[in-house]
């Protein structure tokens, strides 16, 4: 949930690129960073040729964080401050 105390749907609306986030909110790897990228609504599909899997489903978000590191998460994986 976000900050405001919106529910998932409404804080997954206020992430956006520039925007600063809390990634893995409330577990022991919670750290702060920006959003720097948004690869859209068609992340998250796997890519299999008959019974293969080529890809693993992508994230839809790159963070980098405070840290210096860059993640990809999925907007379940965020907060928006």
């Amino acid at each position: 949930m976000a900050k405001s105390g919106k529910n998932s749907k409404a804080a997954a609306a206020d992430l956006a690129v520039n925007s600063p986030v809390v990634v893995y909110p409330e577990t022991e790897e919670q750290q702060g960073g920006v959003i720097v990228e948004d690869f859209g609504p068609s992340a998250g599909h796997a890519v299999e040729v008959g019974s293969s899997r080529i890809a693993d489903a992508a994230r839809r978000w790159a963070v980098r964080l405070n840290s210096g590191d860059l993640v990809f998460v999925n907007s379940d994986q965020l907060r928006a401050l």
